[in-house]
């Protein structure tokens, strides 16, 4: 416990920067991952995370800054001294070893008592429920199978920390979903610190106590899903989270945390503390917005409002996306839930949404 009775974190990177060549790939990067907590890196390619990740692992070293692991600093560690547990996108496995081989080859390594290397492989292996396939060939197994074994791997090392490089992405679709509930649920009920490297949103918002989403070597933001899906601090958060419906304006006026902003189709309010004058983009998630015909009744006052007509409706499954061509934007988009009873296409339409569900970022910011 520390002096002022928080919590201290369980990994820390205090101002990390790492350059290759004349290229800065982190930029003073700082982040704090609690004991049992599970956080994901998330961004695009090319933003560092991988980077970061190897940071942890000892796989690179940085030029700058510290990185502690279990309050120990490991910044000039090597990899096989930080007692840390990597499961790579391609697994790793060795195909002439039997799943046992494979989850002890690190305890061999370690030169440890083959009786505590029986030990250790059965209980990794009960973890993640491949007991009874002990000896079965690695090669002969499903891609689940085999990316289980390689987190029985990890964990029967009793790793400080475990580390996850995209780990989930080489499954299809069915299997990486369920995968990533099993997977939170096992590391939960061990209590075990993970984290996760991956450009997959809808897997860092169902997996993570916390996601720090990254561009450009830098933390955009780091926080916990439900910020960071429903309060983006920086419009590249906005865009890269989920979807985003935009329009730019200037700011005309100020108030209690709300801007008004003036744009090709009228005044929107939307929370921002832009000055006077500021070009400004004017943000909200889709699924806010409510389609309306022209001459309904209209909603609360306080509502956006913009008119414009359907071009698209394209079906999702769960949800239905509509394009609607609003002055100079032919894709101002609307998700509903479901079919819904929607006008047909080129019908114009009404569309409102909260001024609490709409967000002001500075123009120019950068995109994903």
């Amino acid at each position: 416990m520390s002096l002022n009775g928080a919590t201290p974190p369980h990994v820390a990177l205090a101002d990390v920067s790492k350059r290759y060549g004349a290229s800065t790939i982190l930029e003073r990067i700082n982040l704090r991952v609690d004991p049992g907590a599970l956080v994901t890196l998330l961004g695009p390619s090319g933003c560092g995370k991988t980077t970061l990740l190897r940071l942890i692992a000892g796989l690179a070293i940085p030029d700058e800054g510290r990185v502690s692991i279990a309050g120990r600093d490991v910044t000039r560690t090597p990899p096989h001294r930080r007692n840390v547990g990597v499961v790579f996108q391609n697994y790793a496995l060795f195909p002439h070893l039997s799943v046992r081989g494979n989850v002890g080859f690190g305890l061999s390594v370690r030169r440890l008592p083959r009786e505590t290397i029986a030990s250790k492989v059965a209980r990794a292996l009960d973890l993640v429920q491949l007991g009874h396939l002990i000896d079965r060939p690695v090669a002969a197994l499903s891609g689940g199978q085999q990316q289980r074994v390689a987190l029985a791997r990890a964990l029967a090392v009793e790793p400080d920390v475990l580390l996850f490089d995209e780990a989930l992405s080489a499954l299809d679709r069915n299997m990486r979903e369920s995968m990533q509930v099993e997977l939170r649920r096992l590391l939960k009920d061990i209590g075990t610190t993970a984290v996760f490297v991956t450009h997959d949103q809808d897997e860092a918002l169902t997996m993570s106590d916390k996601i720090a989403v990254m561009s450009g070597g830098r933390i955009e933001q780091y926080a916990d899903p439900i910020s960071i899906y429903a309060r983006p601090e920086t419009l590249f958060t906005m865009r890269f989270v989920g979807l985003s419906t935009e329009l730019r304006g200037a700011v005309t006026g100020r108030s209690d945390g709300q801007v008004r902003v003036e744009t090709p189709v009228g005044a929107l309010t939307a929370q921002g503390a832009q000055s006077l004058g500021s070009s400004v983009v004017v943000a909200t998630r889709p699924e806010h917005i409510r389609i309306a015909a022209p001459d309904a009744a209209p909603g609360d006052a306080g509502l956006n409002c913009v008119e414009g007509r359907i071009r698209q409706i394209s079906f999702h499954g769960s949800r239905t996306r509509v394009a609607v061509e609003v002055a100079s934007c032919a894709d101002f988009a609307v998700e509903i839930g479901g079919v819904g009873d929607l006008p047909a296409v080129g019908a114009a339409v009404r569309l409102e949404w909260p001024p609490e569900q709409s967000f002001a970022y500075r123009d120019g910011s950068p995109g994903p």
